[in-house]
């Protein structure tokens, strides 16, 4: 069979051809805002970085002097600051477990059950993120004094795993949304049992969430002044050393232990952000 082409009568306007995307003009406005807004934000982490290396000859760190690479040698020169340190690693380390290990299922029901006080449940989390550190930090010394609990290390991880829970199941409950359930379905009618199937179907989907959730409680918790100073006792960790040597000068250290800290949180989010994205793939 010939198909023929019908041309268009004389006179009618030829057929329009499809327009390209408009570009999206340039706002120089929201250009220089934003590039303000990465000054100040970063502004504070370069100075840091930079006083790292002054070649200063006291502990008042606030003058250039030169430039020096001895107090990377001399790292550890300070024992109290060098042991504030490792009370701040060791435990926000043993934070992050314990606050993924806890709130990891507190996410997993909420994102996956209809129960009676889901509602109650979600409140309490939110409140617990939105109230003001220094009330949770004189709620738990209270609850401390009136147990008779001395303060100390413990008391501070306590702390520390108190206000994390939440954190962590906020953020596997948001990545519990994004789960498909007809995966774990199929398994089990493959012959898997509920253990299996949650090993090899649904908790592959949460470990990005669980990561998040703990490497979140692991910078919160070495960041944290406020609730570890109403809990500490005579435990002194990093940010609390600081405060204290700050009314008569910070030493260099400090800064070159600030530094690392950074780029050791910024290793540790590419390397989350490169396990994500592969696992998306």
């Amino acid at each position: 069979m010939t198909t023929h082409t019908v041309a268009p009568p004389a006179g009618a306007p030829a057929p329009s051809r499809p327009r390209r995307a408009a570009r999206v003009r340039r706002r120089p406005t929201l250009t220089v805002y934003t590039a303000l807004v990465l000054v100040w934000l970063l502004l504070p982490i370069a100075v840091m970085i930079l006083f790292g290396f002054n070649d200063t000859g006291s502990r008042v760190n606030f003058t250039w002097q030169g430039f020096t690479l001895d107090w990377y040698r001399h790292l550890f020169a300070i024992p109290n600051l060098t042991s504030a340190l490792v009370n701040s690693l060791t435990i926000a380390l043993i934070v992050a477990v314990v606050a993924t290990l806890l709130g990891t299922p507190i996410g997993l029901a909420l994102g996956r059950y209809r129960f009676r006080g889901r509602g109650s449940v979600d409140l309490l989390l939110f409140a617990a993120i939105a109230a003001p550190e220094i009330a949770l930090g004189a709620a738990l010394l209270s609850l401390l004094i009136v147990l008779g609990v001395p303060r100390g290390y413990w008391t501070v991880v306590l702390a520390h795993v108190a206000f994390c829970i939440p954190y962590v199941a906020i953020t596997v409950r948001a990545r519990m949304a994004g789960h498909d359930p007809t995966l774990e379905e199929a398994a089990r009618d493959l012959g898997a049992g509920p253990w299996t199937a949650f090993r090899l179907v649904t908790l592959p989907t949460l470990l990005p969430g669980v990561v998040s959730g703990a490497l979140l409680c692991f910078v919160l918790s070495v960041d944290d002044y406020i609730i570890t100073s109403f809990n500490a006792g005579r435990t002194v960790t990093f940010p609390l050393w600081v405060y204290s040597a700050s009314r008569t000068g910070v030493p260099p250290q400090v800064n070159v232990m600030g530094t690392l800290i950074f780029v050791g949180g910024l290793i540790i989010a590419g390397a989350n952000v490169l396990f994500s994205r592969r696992r998306a793939v």
